[in-house]
């Protein structure tokens, strides 16, 4: 029951990943794609880490594991405000529905 468990969230996890990477592609402008990643980032790599800590048991390696969702859970976030707020710093405008999704986001 532990395998097919941790085999879903792994799975999860991966799917999450993709369609994090496909909104990267797809969204219009800095801020929504950076959401999208954020988002994605944080939810794919919890999936995947506790869907590996499930097959791994308790070990060492579950501890290692441990540490790294932590430090991933704390620079995650950390790292999109810097991204968004660098980008609001550069005066970045958010796309609008006014603008043409073929032109630039940031005129």
């Amino acid at each position: 029951m532990i395998d097919i468990l941790s085999w879903v969230l792994i799975v999860t996890g991966g799917a999450l990943g993709i369609i994090g990477g496909i909104g990267l592609l797809r969204f219009p402008d800095v801020y929504s794609r950076l959401h999208a990643v954020g988002v994605t980032d944080t939810g794919c790599a919890s999936l995947i880490l506790l869907g590996l800590g499930l097959q791994s048991g308790w070990s060492f390696e579950s501890v290692k594991l441990l540490f790294i969702y932590a430090f991933l859970f704390f620079t995650s976030p950390a790292s999109s405000f810097s991204l968004g707020n660098g980008a609001w710093q550069h005066k970045i405008k958010p796309w609008s529905k006014d603008q043409s999704t073929k032109g630039d986001a940031h005129d």
